[in-house]
């Protein structure tokens, strides 16, 4: 996953290579997509996310180019992605907006050696929190673009700095589809991307007019391709006096990141229970997954779900599950984590 909140580990992963979570119609790729992608080597609407892996052989026909950003790093970038970026980064700079590349293709080979080193580091728990399943991040592609932004000569590289120009994201996104690019992580949508809102996470698709229907439609790849029944969630974040109202959307992005990966479900609705969870019982439940405690603060997240038709394991098939509980432990430094479930 693409995170700058610390700089710090950016440039670990860097240094490693890198690190990495209504329905549409069902518009799956066509004859004339396939192809194309026979053709061109790789298909370029192919979905990979925390459910679908990078395609088999995808890697032995992936061209690349490696260009040198503003800052010195090396970025790789699928070739025909690359020339459609510099077409795009010349088209916003007639406006006089300024990008440049901070990240783009990793392997699955160092995916898994930045997993590996995690998981000695830190312990298995946190690298599988902390770095994406090898072949199942989207950077695999090469087609996966993450930009940052030049302001007054100045490299604009820290999310929460990035976040601070919603004008300037405006106008790029406003961009993206006349050079076959869409905006890949969507505000709203975690629960189908398995991602917060990235407004500087690009995706190359090589089709224009596509990318155009999906940009103006404004739902995910995942819906467009018809792999999710793309629902909104009707979320309660009612009152209180322990968490602020960002602390609290904050923590349904947690849940709703996390419930991406429940195959086939379908999330209808999350509501904060009230600050009556925090009890030192509760916490004392949260931290006693750890051998020193984690939490300073427990919440509790009610909602609704529908699991698959043909569902198995955890779901009874075709069922309405209300009244689901998350639970979410915040740490010191304000960030949440699910602590568990419960139903």
């Amino acid at each position: 996953m693409h995170n700058k909140r610390n700089r710090g580990i950016a440039l670990l992963l860097t240094a490693l290579l890198a690190l990495t979570l209504t329905a549409c119609g069902g518009k799956g790729s066509s004859g004339s997509d396939q192809e194309k992608a026979k053709k061109s080597g790789i298909d370029y609407m192919a979905l990979v996310n925390k459910l679908n892996p990078l395609p088999d052989g995808w890697e032995d026909k992936l061209e690349t180019v490696t260009m040198e950003n503003s800052v010195g790093d090396d970025v790789e970038v699928e070739k025909k992605a690359y020339k459609a970026y510099q077409e795009l980064k010349k088209d916003l700079e007639k406006e006089k907006v300024f990008v440049d590349l901070d990240s783009a293709r990793r392997s699955v080979a160092d995916q898994k050696r930045i997993m590996d080193d995690f998981t000695k580091q830190y312990g298995a728990d946190y690298a599988k929190k902390t770095v994406a399943e090898p072949g199942y991040s989207e950077h695999h592609t090469g087609l996966a673009l993450d930009l940052y932004l030049i302001i007054d000569d100045e490299d604009i590289v820290e999310n929460e700095d990035m976040m601070q120009y919603p004008e300037v994201w405006e106008k790029i996104h406003a961009k993206l589809a006349d050079h076959g690019f869409i905006l890949r992580y969507l505000k709203d949508k975690e629960h189908i991307t398995g991602y917060g809102y990235e407004p500087w996470h690009i995706r190359y698709i090589d089709d224009v007019k596509k990318a155009k229907e999906i940009m103006s439609s404004g739902v995910t790849l995942e819906g467009w391709l018809g792999d999710v029944n793309e629902t909104d969630v009707d979320i309660n974040y009612g009152n209180s006096e322990l968490f602020t109202k960002e602390e609290l959307e904050e923590a349904a992005v947690q849940i709703k990141c996390d419930f991406a990966s429940w195959k086939g479900c379908e999330l209808h609705s999350l509501k904060y229970t009230g600050d009556s969870a925090n009890t030192p019982e509760n916490l004392e439940w949260a931290n006693s997954m750890y051998e020193e405690p984690v939490y300073t603060k427990v919440a509790r997240f009610t909602g609704s779900f529908h699991s698959p038709k043909e569902s198995s394991g955890a779901w009874d098939p075709d069922k309405e599950y209300r009244d689901y509980q998350w639970w979410l432990g915040m740490d010191e430094d304000g960030s949440w984590e699910i602590a568990g479930t419960r139903y």
